[in-house]
């Protein structure tokens, strides 16, 4: 390789070795990180283990059965604007911001009054509306998604369809709003798959940020550039 392209070379690794620094700044102070086991981390252990429970909103599409009344069987009603259903019977019913076995009390309370005498009633979500978490960074898809039940946070990455090649397993971060104070906890996945890591339950909102390996992205960035940089020269020649 002639004196010229060495040159250029060092040239691009050295620019491209800066800009991964550039890019990857001291770790911010405005989020506070904590311990990926801390209590201040956990809101099932802050605000009891009603804060893992579902909290029905508007656009929840439910699901409401009366046993042995013929015309109140598998009955699908949507959550309104204001949290109210207007069901058969037991008429508009107020169930926004109640977890689903409060807004099942609330209905056979309103069914009992109304028009049944000791109504059993069942209730389940048919399709949530309310409860969603975000993946972010080096992951194959990007994006917002629902939450299926409890999950954690393999199961999201994996709805992202996994980390890039160029994601740094090591420094996987999650941001949670608790109590209206956002902090953040960062967890290393490996450690996690090897079993010596807690894979953390995940939480409506929760901001998932897969962190990008400087030094891989570094390498990629010089091996494109070569890459295109050689295939030039040998067009040239």
């Amino acid at each position: 390789m002639g004196k010229p392209i060495l040159k250029f070379v060092l040239l691009v690794c050295g620019l491209l070795l800066l800009a991964a620094c550039a890019s990857n700044p001291p770790a911010d102070t405005v989020v506070p990180m904590v311990s990926p086991g801390a209590r201040a981390f956990n809101p099932a252990a802050l605000l009891g283990p009603e804060a893992l429970q579902y909290r029905l909103g508007p656009g929840d599409l439910l699901e409401v059965s009366v046993f042995q009344v013929k015309d109140f069987n598998k009955v699908k009603v949507r959550v309104d604007s204001v949290g109210d259903v207007a069901l058969p019977l037991a008429g508009v019913v107020k169930v926004g911001g109640l977890t689903v076995n409060e807004a099942r009390q609330a209905i056979t309370r309103q069914l009992a009054a109304t028009y049944l005498q000791d109504p059993q009633v069942s209730l389940f979500v048919d399709k949530s509306a309310n409860e969603r978490f975000t993946v972010d960074g080096a992951v194959h898809k990007p994006g917002v998604y629902p939450m299926v039940g409890q999950m954690n946070l393999l199961q999201a990455i994996a709805m992202a369809e996994g980390p890039t090649t160029l994601a740094n397993d090591s420094r996987v971060v999650i941001f949670r709003a608790i109590d209206g104070k956002p902090m953040a906890a960062r967890f290393d996945i490996d450690r996690i798959r090897a079993g010596t890591m807690i894979d953390p339950p995940l939480y409506p909102n929760d901001i998932i940020v897969v962190d990008e390996s400087g030094l891989k992205s570094t390498l990629k960035g010089i091996v494109d550039n070569l890459r295109g940089f050689l295939y030039f020269q040998a067009y040239k020649l």
